[in-house]
């Protein structure tokens, strides 16, 4: 079905490379059973079974970054994605796909000179003071070059590649489809629920192919961050800004994985930097509901007087205030070790999929957190608590919502680069005074006051539209539109039992049936006999004996099977 429904030639093309690529990194029993490569032959296309074993002495895991790393930048970006899925990839894949990384060669001025004219409304060296033409940074998306504006400013102008729009349009279509081919044809991928991720990560690309929003995600967080004077979020110039370009201050600073350059002599006090960058992202995820959602060393700067820079917000997490609430609730659960408040946290995202077992996940998740009982604050990793607990939904195979799943791989990474400042951070005590201050907020009267009021006017806009709700209702019951749907608790079972007692009713009337007529063919003389009777009257006698018997036997069967149930 895939084959039959791609939109162009060039996309049977680009099948053919990946299937390719995944029968030379070895996962062509894969593409066999989704039934590719049969139908590839059949439109004319061939795979290359060759050297289709040449990798199987690599792990597994090492095969997928391998394979996602030659399809290109838009699976190596589906990789990525997948790295911080935690609640579905064991620790040995997401090691692997945290290694991903695009090596894309960046493209000479030349290839974006017409786009860079259209966009800016001029050559770039008439438009800036000056421009590097050499790139400072290359990725898969944008490549980032240095530039001066008329004032004097040092900015960076961030380039989306020409034609990467079109690229990953055509790839998503394929992945797409794919995915909805690998649902139904591989039951195991089923629980990692392959058209739902494939879903979720078409949307974080688009956005991060919109460079205009990146910006506005920026100027949003540094609005939020204003009460933290020591947090520096690059600002944004407009004027030189649209979707397929922006340009922003330069961050002149310290990298952040250049640990050793932030020494005392250089007026660096790692212990506070570490504490800094705790709480402003803390404030982002538990106060604001709008993160950088990838804070590694390569988007941080430190910078004189114990600054921190966050750059590329290309990837942000939102998190609505219910979803904080419950945040709320889950890590207090975990720094004030109060196991049943982390349970019930966990089941109601992950929600009841078929065959849980819930009673013994939320066994497990009580035993998990219970084990930390009377641990000292300061000993408690809240970034390995969160890992351990999101290994053990998966090991139920049930995964977190993805927005909770972004913010804990944020979380995690957070507490790593705490770790790496000050071996003696630790996240549960900056996150704990936090975590009450933001309680201590919710319940103060003029809050409780507002969200009383908001409630009311629900509940008030409710009942104002229920008239028209009515009247709409009746309305389709007129016309004959309207529709009813009943959901039943055990509806297949209660089909069964209506199904096997249409079958009895059924046989009953073909043993009256077979009564009457046999009485009725035992009064008429002459024809053909046996045992001195009529031989199709003796027959018929006999086929509603046995039918009866049967019938008899069922229902016996059935009553004492309802008799062991209860």
């Amino acid at each position: 079905m895939l084959i039959e429904t791609l939109d162009t030639a060039r996309d049977l093309g680009r099948l053919k490379e990946i299937l390719g690529i995944m029968v030379r990194h070895g996962f062509g029993d894969t593409v066999r059973r989704l039934g590719l490569a049969d139908k590839l032959e059949r439109a004319g296309q061939a795979l290359n079974w060759n050297h289709a074993a040449d990798l199987a002495r690599i792990e597994p895991p090492v095969q997928v970054r391998l394979a996602l790393e030659e399809l290109g930048p838009t699976f190596v970006k589906f990789g990525q994605i997948l790295a911080g899925r935690a609640d579905l990839f064991g620790p040995e894949f997401i090691a692997e796909l945290e290694k991903l990384h695009s090596h894309v060669p960046a493209l000479p001025i030349d290839a974006l000179r017409p786009q860079l004219r259209e966009d800016l409304g001029g050559e770039p060296e008439e438009v800036f003071a000056w421009f590097d033409t050499e790139p400072l940074a290359a990725a898969s998306i944008a490549q980032v070059h240095r530039a001066r504006l008329q004032d004097g400013t040092e900015v960076i102008v961030k380039i989306r590649r020409p034609g990467i729009s079109d690229t990953i349009a055509a790839d998503l279509r394929l992945l797409k489809r794919l995915a909805a081919l690998a649902e139904a044809e591989l039951p195991a991928l089923k629980p990692y629920h392959p058209q739902q991720l494939v879903r979720e990560f078409a949307r974080s690309l688009q956005r991060e192919l919109d460079l205009a929003g990146e910006c506005r995600q920026a100027e949003r967080i540094a609005i939020n961050l204003q009460s933290l004077p020591w947090i520096v979020v690059p600002r944004v110039y407009w004027s030189h800004t649209s979707e397929r370009v922006n340009v922003q201050d330069f961050i002149a600073g310290t990298p952040g994985g250049a640990l050793d350059a932030l020494t005392p002599p250089q007026g660096f006090d790692r212990t506070l930097l570490a504490q800094r960058g705790a709480q402003a992202v803390l404030k982002m995820i538990v106060q604001d509901g709008l993160f950088h959602a990838d804070p590694h060393p390569g988007n941080v700067f430190y910078l004189p007087g114990n600054r921190i820079a966050f750059i590329d917000f290309g990837m942000v997490g939102r998190l609505t205030q219910r979803r904080r609430d419950e945040l709320l609730q889950l890590l207090l659960g975990l720094v004030e070790r109060r196991p049943q408040a982390v349970a019930d946290v966990l089941l109601d995202w992950t929600g009841d999929s078929p065959g849980t077992n819930l009673g013994q996940l939320e066994t497990e998740i009580e035993a998990f957190v219970d084990q930390y009982h009377g641990v000292p604050l300061a000993q408690l990793s809240l970034g390995q608590m969160l890992a351990d607990v999101t290994a053990i939904l998966r090991e139920h195979r049930l995964g977190l919502p993805s927005d909770m799943a972004l913010l804990i791989k944020a979380f995690i990474s957070l507490e790593g680069m705490g770790r790496n400042l000050d071996p003696d951070f630790h996240m549960a005590s900056e996150a704990l005074p936090l975590l009450q201050q933001v309680v201590k907020a919710r319940y103060q009267p003029r809050a409780i006051a507002t969200r009383g009021w908001q409630t009311l006017r629900r509940a008030l806009a409710t009942v104002e539209q229920l008239p028209d709700d009515l009247s709409r209702l009746l309305s389709n019951a007129r016309r004959g539109h309207l529709q009813v749907g009943i959901e039943l608790a055990h509806l297949k079972r209660v089909g069964d039992q209506i199904d096997r007692s249409a079958n009895r009713l059924a046989m009953a009337l073909v043993i009256a049936a077979l009564i009457i007529g046999s009485s009725i063919v035992m009064t008429v003389k002459g024809g053909p006999t046996l045992f001195g009777l009529p031989a199709f009257g003796f027959l018929g006698f006999s086929g509603a004996v046995v039918c009866g018997l049967w019938l008899v036997r069922a229902i016996w069967r059935s009553s004492h099977h309802r008799d062991d149930e209860d």
